[in-house]
């Protein structure tokens, strides 16, 4: 039976890929203050207590841009919000409350998945419960206050994540799966490659070189057999990083 699947979702900047590298235990996902720094969907297993799952960290959603980048971005997270067994809503106390906010919402409404909604970056719960609060106006569930560069409440943000599981039997087994890296210069068409093989719009293209931020795992079968085809970004001479 295959693990469930978790997706982190919410606006730019609100520390999803922060959230991400800290429960996956290393540094997977570009991590910066720029909004849109993720764009790609990026995967990695999570084991917590007896607990094992995938978890998605997606680009942050902005529901009504006309930037190019920025509405493939979009569809990226909504294919994982599809692929989900949970969802992950992560919002930022320090910024508040935002109309992007109330739209993602409504998005995950639609979505009829199980929701746990998030408050990021509440270092100090004493401070920052009041403004914690003014998150329930979503209407989306109860907020629930972490900080994902400290590490505090991630253990009761997951104990609700993993309520929502689907009943699972059985033992994992190993991941012996073919390992594949597409490697090349930027713009040369490897993440082209990987989106003909899927069918779908798994990786972001574009005619800018560099769209490709991170590593991307993609899971392909072909004759009866599984195997991993790994993205990377477009490698440069060094004078020109």
């Amino acid at each position: 039976m295959s693990k469930p699947v978790v997706a982190v979702v919410g606006r730019p900047n609100v520390g999803k890929s922060t959230l991400f590298n800290a429960l996956a235990g290393e540094r997977i996902s570009i991590v910066q203050d720029t909004p849109g720094v993720t764009r790609d969907r990026i995967y990695a297993e999570i084991e917590w207590l007896n607990h094992s799952f995938t978890m998605i960290d997606t680009g942050g959603i902005e529901p009504d841009t006309k930037d190019i980048i920025l509405a493939q971005m979009r569809e990226q997270a909504e294919i994982a919000i599809a692929t989900a067994d949970v969802i992950l809503f992560m919002t930022d106390v320090r910024q508040g409350l935002t109309d992007a906010d109330a739209k993602v919402a409504d998005m995950l409404r639609r979505s009829r998945k199980p929701v746990v909604l998030v408050v990021n970056k509440v270092d100090n719960f004493e401070k920052f419960m009041p403004d914690v609060y003014e998150f329930y106006n979503l209407g989306i569930g109860e907020p629930m206050p972490i900080s994902a560069a400290g590490k505090l409440g991630l253990g009761d943000m997951l104990e609700e994540v993993v309520k929502h599981f689907p009943d699972q039997s059985g033992e994992e087994a190993d991941d012996d799966r073919p390992r594949v890296a597409i490697v090349g210069k930027p713009n040369v068409g490897k993440s082209s490659i990987i989106n003909k093989l899927t069918g779908e719009n798994r990786v972001i293209v574009s005619d800018i070189a560099g769209t490709t931020r991170d590593a991307i795992d993609t899971e392909i079968r072909y004759q009866g057999r599984e195997y991993i085809f790994i993205d990377t970004a477009g490698l440069r001479r060094k004078n020109k990083i």
